[in-house]
């Protein structure tokens, strides 16, 4: 039985990856944006940093939406939720519209269309075609007639003339409105490195105000949007109602051009459990947040600041001391890093870190693990009882020299039919590659904010 009828929004898919969706996506929120439409932004898959694009944009969090990690139920809460008070919302696609885990549909932007009930725009490249691109918006129609795409933008095309030839190669029962199109443009472009495209902190040094200016230019020039305002009908913008919270647990959260890689509703699943989200900066503050009673390190680029943490010796003492005192820490990835002895820069030099864990970590020209992971939980896991499951992504070039037979192990990773070791503890710090999504298991945060608080009583600290 179909759902109720779904809220104003819009998925912006591709036919793969590399195709555009960021830059049409970014731009088409920028031109609704001028027209007084309230965006709650919204990123298909794991990535942290399309989010952060949209969020620098609309001055407003952007939430990861992943059908395998979250889980159905919770995908459809946190939307939901999060459209409270919004006017339309925007979902940027991942990869390809169909590529999901594996060789299964769930956390495929496809499968989030279907479990939301939402009309999809298709970006398709016509650099290299022009009368073919007929066939391949035919089979995107066709593989899958649950997904409605309603509507196409041709990105990359040469002219006007281009144009006429790729909207007539449109098979005319298909009920599909073409947009427009978005002209080849190399500005029109966000630079990239090993993790994907630049993170929206560093971009912004080198031009972010300059780059939404132009993509949204190109949008008003080329597209029409008129068909998307009809279709979709914005809702008029409300106001949200802020529960009453108690009184928290502080908890520090390390976020700066190093480490910026956090779900969003991650904090916002700890501040419901009762932490106060205080964030700091590894690289510029010499101390952690004051009361601070937990510790919470994502990941992010270590490596390229690698040199800058070491500098700030007053820091990493002290995240080395309360560790040792048994404050709450985790870390993901990046925190895994800096957690660590030493952290290489990728150029052969290696830089002190907090030292907490005696591992080095080193950077590979190659990537040395990309996926989901599902977590199995084993004894002695301080923030959440053994045989839980728990679900994330693993994404990193770095790799960790032997982790000593000493350190305790309590998460079994399933790989290649395989039960892997992972989940690194000392005290209550615990390191790891795989970014959770609490969602997928909130007990976890639950446990680590319960923590937080009994280290905080121990010390005699007042809320």
């Amino acid at each position: 039985m179909p759902d109720k009828k779904p809220l104003p929004a819009i998925i912006i898919a591709g036919t793969n990856s590399g195709v555009g969706k960021t830059v049409i996506t970014l731009g088409i929120m920028e031109a609704l944006r001028k027209r007084g439409v309230l965006i709650q932004p919204f990123k298909a898959g794991p990535d942290y940093i399309d989010p952060g694009f949209h969020s620098a944009l609309l001055k407003r969090p952007s939430y990861n939406l992943d059908t395998w990690m979250m889980g159905v139920d919770a995908v459809k809460k946190t939307f939901t939720d999060k459209m409270k008070g919004a006017g339309l919302g925007v979902i940027e696609g991942v990869m390809g519209l169909f590529d999901g885990k594996g060789f299964c549909e769930e956390g495929s932007t496809a499968h989030l269309a279907k479990v939301l009930n939402l009309p999809v725009l298709l970006v398709v490249d016509s650099s290299k075609a022009s009368r073919s691109i007929g066939a391949v918006i035919k089979g995107f129609k066709e593989f899958d007639k649950k997904v409605n795409i309603k509507w196409v933008v041709f990105n990359r095309a040469g002219s006007p003339r281009h144009l006429e030839s790729l909207k007539n190669s449109i098979p005319p029962k298909s009920g599909i409105k073409t947009l427009g199109y978005i002209p080849k443009d190399s500005s029109l472009s966000i630079p990239e490195r090993h993790l994907g495209l630049m993170t929206q902190e560093d971009f912004k040094e080198s031009g972010w105000k300059g780059f939404i200016k132009r993509a949204s230019s190109v949008i008003e020039k080329h597209l029409d949007i008129s068909p998307l305002l009809k279709d979709l009908r914005p809702s008029p913008p409300g106001r949200i109602k802020k529960a009453r919270r108690r009184r928290p647990v502080k908890v520090a959260v390390a976020l700066d051009n190093a480490f910026s890689f956090y779900y969003k509703e991650n904090l916002e699943i700890l501040e419901g459990f009762g932490a106060e989200i205080a964030f700091f900066s590894p690289l510029k503050d010499k101390g952690l947040p004051h009361g601070a009673s937990g510790l919470y390190i994502g990941g992010g680029y270590p490596e390229l600041h690698a040199k800058a943490l070491e500098k700030n010796s007053r820091l990493r003492q002290e995240i080395k001391r309360l560790a040792e005192e048994g404050m709450p820490v985790f870390a993901e990835c990046g925190g895994l890093m800096y957690l660590g002895k030493k952290t290489g820069d990728g150029s052969g030099r290696a830089f002190s870190g907090a030292g907490v864990f005696p591992w080095e970590s080193k950077m590979l020209d190659k990537r040395a693990a990309l996926g989901y992971r599902e977590i199995m939980v084993g004894e002695g896991c301080p923030f959440i009882k053994k045989g839980s499951v728990l679900r994330g992504h693993e994404y990193h070039y770095s790799v960790i020299s032997k982790t000593h037979s000493e350190i305790k192990k309590v998460f079994r990773i399933r790989q290649d039919k395989e039960d892997l070791p992972e989940g690194f503890l000392y005290k209550n710090s615990l390191a790891t590659y795989i970014h959770i999504h609490f969602a997928s298991n909130p007990a976890f945060a639950a446990g680590f904010v319960g923590l937080c608080g009994k280290f905080q009583e121990r010390r005699g600290m007042k809320r």
